[in-house]
């Protein structure tokens, strides 16, 4: 087996903070040896009043206006950060998009418990209409955006589809998300607030039902909630279009590992992200 998957496996289905930091372990030296192979080209851009409405860019390589893929990073919604210049966890996604020909954007954005819902979504629509008026500025088509979340980072792309519909984007890509397949855990109440609220405010039958391509993705040690919310999204699709989403069951990975991973050598993931953005965003 495979030294890194059989790490993985080891680890189960947990999460915190010790599985993080052994499956951050595991790639540090492929990811610290990318950081020089794709820069940032604009640190902690503006795109709103608070201090965590910040957004890293990474520009492709070429002429003419490329599409735009934006990562939205997880963190259990009280915690995340979009890495940057010595930081690589999740800003590995920015310099993924760079080399695949993509306008790489990630973000922050504001966290539980002092910023409650539908606070991500909102950030994520601000960022939205900030790439609409600024993306050519940077190398980056304003008509050709995909959204992609991973975890918390999910629940808020998919909370944008909720809040603003198709809005200005031209797919979203949910890693590993909580749409309200499941029952609402303590965490979540620390974003949803009152449980009598939270059915109303879970952003499934949006995302269920929204016209834009959808591709879902998840972990084969994933938690069985994020298994089970992935499975329901993917029922309820079928059940109200007559077709599955794009989907990916990612063999050899857990929660946190399958976004850590992207850049790297298993571009399992990486390429299915690619080509569904590339067919996504066809002028």
């Amino acid at each position: 087996m495979n030294p890194v998957r059989q790490s993985i496996a080891a680890m189960g289905t947990d999460l915190g903070p010790a599985v993080l930091a052994q499956c951050r372990a595991l790639f540090d030296a492929e990811q610290l040896a990318l950081l020089a192979q794709r820069p940032m080209a604009a640190a902690d851009v503006v795109y709103g009043p608070h201090e965590r409405h910040r957004l890293d860019i990474y520009r492709p390589q070429g002429d003419g206006l490329a599409p735009v893929l934006v990562f939205v990073h997880g963190g259990g919604f009280l915690k995340g950060d979009k890495g940057g210049v010595d930081a690589w966890p999740n800003a590995n996604v920015g310099r993924m998009a760079a080399q695949a020909g993509f306008l790489g954007v990630v973000i922050n954005y504001r966290l539980a418990p002092d910023h409650v819902w539908p606070a991500g979504a909102e950030d994520v629509a601000a960022v939205a209409a900030w790439i609409k008026d600024h993306a050519a500025q940077h190398g980056g088509d304003p008509d050709r955006i995909v959204l992609m979340g991973t975890s918390a980072g999910s629940v808020h792309v998919a909370g944008y589809l909720k809040l603003a519909g198709a809005g200005d984007i031209r797919a979203a890509i949910l890693l590993s998300g909580l749409y309200g397949y499941t029952p609402l855990d303590a965490r979540d109440m620390l974003y949803y607030g009152d449980p009598a609220l939270y059915p109303d405010r879970m952003p499934m039958e949006a995302v269920a039902a929204t016209p834009l391509p959808l591709m879902l993705a998840c972990a084969e040690f994933d938690p069985p909630r994020f298994q089970a919310e992935f499975l329901g999204l993917m029922q309820d699709r079928f059940a109200r279009h007559g077709a599955m989403p794009r989907a990916f069951i990612h063999s050899g990975h857990n929660h946190y590992s399958m976004s850590m991973h992207l850049g790297t050598a298993d571009r399992r993931l990486s390429q299915e992200i690619c080509a569904f953005v590339r067919e996504t965003t066809q002028s």
